[in-house]
């Protein structure tokens, strides 16, 4: 009775997993098909770079006014229509007979993602019960860390069979058949009905929606904070030190095309082996201490290997710093769903997105001219010892004794929006 009732419980969620796991694996085979077709095209580095550029772009673009159609129309809906639309305009690309256009493609490809993250987020808010969330968040990391495993190995046997032509209509179908699986999912919003005159896009209604988030990150400003917080921990991260990060192995570490592969490898293996640990035991560590304690291990990783001198300090950093990136993402991940509203959290993600879109480029940019004027080993440290300071930060203002109910699941007491 008990297993029949876990199972029923679970049943919904696992669908869910299984359609962002074969979504994140074409994923992948898109990011380096993509990057191969733009290099054999132009023989051009720098035209493969602007691929990077395109998705902060795209959600400047996007985000400042699609929390007003997430939040409004049906989510389950939107999923599908994003995933069949991306699947179309990705099995286009091949079609595409010059730089320009596949630029453009990609553009409104990358448009599309930027509404579905937020819109995804909300409707995983309103079918998972806040007592699952910790546990289903573990389980979506893991599902993403082995996506980021097996997505480039199914993109290089697609290589060794085909071509990264072949591998792009594999990931065309991957976000089609990711559209089926969410079909198949129940549709929250089905007895929730919406007038016509709401769904009426205009700029009236973009700019009361801009005074909604306004309004409610300054009565929530302590939730605010701390989404801010993480948010640029990862930025920094992902972002800034990571663009650096190949150079940094080359330039300063000296290591060969095959030892960085291998240090890449550590930091996959760190990712699963922490997601896994994670799933087992997260339900036994508080939502405070995986954001706060997770962030600083995960700079921790990257200082080490900042200043390492060798091969092996350098893949004990990598290891460290992967291992503990699930602890932190399913921290904040839990916090963030149980205490922003879900009829507010299309809106208050899409604006926030646009902000960290804002961030990356500036971030990256920084950093990248640092690099031409000074060492990539100084740069690194610097943006490293920041990313350090920011997460220390985070672990005091999320482990502060006064703000402890908002790390439980009871905490969603933000109404009114």
């Amino acid at each position: 009775m008990v297993l029949k009732k876990k199972f029923t419980s679970w049943k919904f969620p696992s669908i869910l997993l299984l359609g962002i796991g074969v979504s994140n694996v074409g994923e992948w085979i898109y990011f380096i098909s993509l990057n191969l077709i733009v290099l054999d095209m132009t023989g051009s580095p720098l035209a493969v770079s602007v691929l990077y550029i395109i998705k902060p772009l795209a959600t400047l673009c996007t985000n400042f006014w699609a929390g007003s159609i997430i939040d409004r129309l049906n989510k389950r809906k939107l999923m599908v229509f994003f995933d069949i639309f991306r699947a179309i305009f990705i099995a286009l690309l091949p079609f595409m007979s010059s730089i320009s256009l596949i630029y453009l493609v990609v553009f409104i490809i990358n448009m599309a993602s930027s509404m579905f993250g937020p819109t995804s987020m909300t409707y995983i808010t309103k079918l998972i019960p806040q007592e699952q969330r910790k546990r289903f968040n573990s389980l979506h990391s893991l599902v993403t860390s082995g996506a980021f495993l097996i997505g480039p190995s199914v993109a290089g046997l697609l290589f060794l069979i085909g071509t990264p032509i072949f591998a792009i209509y594999t990931n065309a179908i991957a976000l089609f058949l990711s559209g089926m699986i969410t079909l198949l999912m129940p549709d929250l919003e089905k007895q929730t009905v919406v007038s016509s005159t709401n769904n009426k896009l205009s700029i009236e209604i973009i700019k009361k929606d801009w005074y909604v988030v306004v309004d409610f990150s300054r009565q929530y400003r302590y939730i605010m904070m701390i989404y801010f917080l993480f948010s640029c921990v990862m930025i920094i991260m992902a972002n800034a030190v990571d663009s650096l990060e190949a150079a940094f192995a080359k330039e300063v570490l000296f290591l060969s095309d095959s030892e960085y592969g291998f240090l890449v490898t550590i930091a996959g293996v760190g990712i699963v082996v922490g997601s896994i640990t994670n799933s087992l035991i997260v339900n036994k560590i508080k939502t405070s201490l995986l954001i706060g304690v997770g962030s600083v291990l995960v700079s921790t990783g990257y200082i080490i290997y900042s200043i390492s001198s060798t091969f092996i300090i350098a893949a004990v950093g990598f290891f460290i710093l992967a291992f503990f990136i699930a602890y932190a993402n399913t921290g904040f991940l839990t916090f963030y769903q149980n205490n922003i509203p879900v009829d507010v959290m299309g809106r208050v993600g899409s604006v926030y997105s646009l902000f960290q879109a804002i961030l990356v480029i500036t971030v990256t940019s920084i950093m990248g001219a640092a690099a031409l004027v000074t060492s990539i080993q100084t740069v690194v440290i610097s943006g490293v010892l920041v990313m350090m300071i920011l997460s220390l930060t985070l672990c005091v203002f999320s482990l502060l004794p006064s703000k402890k109910q908002l790390y439980q699941p009871e905490s969603v007491r933000t109404k009114g929006f």
